[in-house]
């Protein structure tokens, strides 16, 4: 039996295939950093559309330490970071979740210091913080670590262009962020592309900043001083959006997808269609539609507009019940295959060789009991729960609640024997 260390589960009896319609929520990557950006301004910010997540609880408390006020209810978030006048975060917010992260590049901007340790999260590979740190050190910061914390100051941040070894997401966020009251204009170069980067730079324009080329690889900001406050409406969740639509192929079932925004479901809906999952595309809304036989798939993961690597999990699972051979590389994390041996527990034929994972489809998955490595290997877990034979418990539901928001109420909705015990 896996070690459960008594923390949440989610029992899922599986066999019934989902009907109806699922509304998605807002979108946990660009809030995490919207949250940080609110930081910049000592304007009143109203975020709309704000899912109520273990996560976003978590950054919201950080803003609360730091000094701003704080208001959440119903989905509306509001914001007044005036009376900031905290420049560090506690090391058990930092270890809980690696966007923490993000305050630093706007704390800098803003005021001039920021401390902070280094951030923790899902146990899925290494999440260095360099192409951060070396960015604002190149725009000016000075860097120096105190008892395993590191102390970034300056004078004034001048923009300057950063080209990113790497299109990191975190990166590219706390660099726009910190350009936005730096002194002249900051060009990142390999910029990450994700919706999320999308709408951390419409959050910006709309407090007051300048932005350009978000959604490409080269965005330029020009800094201004002073930013103001605004109201601001989060994206649909695209990968809470690609996991129900995974969940209705893998029960076969015959489900609506509402409130999405189709460009950033791209990927998803190509590699559904071409596994034999039937999609029908409205103007804010998607008819997902399974089938008995599945066809397998090659899947690599790539950052966007690549095939996201937070969809792999899920993926992965849907496969385990299709006929032949698939064959998924993970590019972006090292560390990413850990739900693999839980799916084994559950009867699924996958072997990993390095970065790629070869999956042979079963006729049937079985209950069992799992635990959820990582965000998405919970969602992933379930999902197969979903199609098993007889009961299967998820335990380390917590990491379920990062991410989903009133996930097990979701799947209910749609005919899912799903509960969480008290």
């Amino acid at each position: 039996m896996p070690k459960t260390n008594g923390d949440s589960c989610i029992q899922v009896n599986g066999s019934a295939r989902l009907k109806g319609e699922v509304k998605i929520s807002g979108n946990k990557n660009a809030a995490l950093p919207i949250l940080a950006a609110a930081l910049l301004t000592e304007g009143d910010i109203t975020l709309n559309n704000m899912p109520n997540l273990s996560d976003i609880r978590l950054m919201r408390t950080v803003l609360d330490e730091l000094g701003a006020k704080t208001t959440f209810d119903n989905g509306v978030m509001t914001i007044n970071a005036r009376d900031v006048n905290k420049y560090e975060t506690r090391f058990e917010m930092m270890n809980q979740m690696r966007a923490s992260i993000y305050v630093i590049g706007p704390l800098l901007a803003r005021f001039g210091v920021a401390r902070a340790p280094l951030p923790g999260g899902c146990a899925i590979g290494s999440r260095p913080v360099d192409f951060h740190i070396n960015a604002l050190v190149r725009m000016g910061a000075t860097l120096t670590f105190d008892h395993g914390s590191m102390d970034l100051r300056c004078a004034k941040l001048r923009g300057q262009r950063i080209y990113l070894d790497f299109p990191s997401v975190g990166a590219t966020a706390n660099i726009m962020m910190a350009a936005a009251l730096a002194e002249g204009t900051t060009v990142i170069e390999n910029a990450a592309e994700e919706p999320h980067i999308q709408d951390l730079a419409w959050f910006i324009k709309s407090i007051g900043g300048r932005v350009n080329g978000a959604g490409t690889k080269t965005i330029s900001i020009e800094g201004v001083a002073k930013l103001h406050g605004a109201s601001h409406t989060m994206i649909p969740d695209n990968i809470e959006a690609g996991t129900f639509m995974a969940a209705a192929a893998i029960t076969r079932g015959n489900i609506s997808v509402e409130g999405v925004q189709l460009k950033d479901l791209r990927p998803i809906i190509v590699k559904l269609m071409e596994c034999g999952v039937s999609i029908k595309e409205h103007k804010n809304a998607l008819k997902v539609v399974g089938r008995k036989k599945l066809d397998p798939l090659k899947i690599t993961t790539l950052p966007h507009p690549g095939f996201p690597t937070d969809m792999q999990p899920q993926m992965m699972a849907l496969l385990s019940t299709a006929e032949g051979v698939s064959i998924i590389k993970e590019t972006v994390w090292e560390n990413r295959f850990m739900h693999v041996a839980e799916l084994a527990r559950m009867g699924a034929n996958v072997n990993v060789q390095g970065n790629t994972c070869v999956i042979i489809g079963t006729q049937q998955l079985n209950g069992s009991k799992v635990v959820a490595t990582d965000l998405r290997a919970g969602a992933a877990m379930v999902l197969a729960g979903l199609a098993a034979e007889g009961p299967t418990t998820v335990y380390r539901a917590d990491h379920i609640d990062r991410g989903y928001e009133r996930f097990e109420e979701k799947l209910r909705g749609l005919g899912a024997d799903v509960t969480r015990p008290e």
